[in-house]
């Protein structure tokens, strides 16, 4: 409850980042959220070191020419980023792709709270770039996967609390049949 309650997207985060080690084990755990047929319908690539600048470069490439600069630096912005990559298992008889689509998501949500649970910071990223074919064939999406975007992993490089969360009325979201 208190990883739930107190995670905050970081929009700037340092070094250190976990291990590869630690990542695949908060991975391994995170594989266990909600997968109809457990098609495990998702991947993980990470990016680390020189590699988000290459990542950068494809990003600029899908960038216009007024954000260039702004894309190169992107994935500078944390010392890891973990790509997103959908899987879906064509035509499945049980599964129906947006369920598949849940799974996947499922699984980042619960790892971004496992990875704060640990004292890591993260940010989901996304945007119009994970349509380019630079940046697809740069993190190595195949035609039938859809990139999701960006886990930004790191330390946030402030530790003070996040301020409360605005009131939510979760009763305007519930109904009774």
């Amino acid at each position: 409850m208190e990883a739930v309650r107190t995670r905050r997207s970081a929009p700037r985060l340092t070094g250190p980042a976990p291990d590869d080690s630690e990542l695949l084990e908060l991975i391994q755990a995170a594989s266990t959220a909600p997968d109809h047929g457990a098609l495990k319908p998702w991947r993980l690539v990470t990016v680390r070191g020189e590699a988000r600048e290459r990542l950068g470069k494809a990003l600029a490439q899908a960038a216009p020419p007024e954000r260039v600069e702004r894309a190169l630096a992107a994935p500078l912005r944390a010392p890891l980023l973990l790509s997103l990559v959908f899987c879906p298992v064509a035509d499945h008889p049980k599964v129906p792709e947006w369920e598949q689509l849940a799974a996947a998501v499922s699984v980042v949500g619960t790892l971004q709270l496992l990875l704060h649970s640990r004292g890591w910071g993260t940010m989901w990223r996304t945007g119009l770039a994970v349509e380019s074919p630079w940046v697809r064939d740069c993190v190595g999406v195949a035609p039938q996967e859809k990139l999701l975007g960006w886990l930004y992993t790191g330390t946030a490089p402030d530790p003070r609390p996040s301020p409360p969360r605005r009131p939510f009325d979760a009763t305007a979201h519930v109904s009774h049949l």
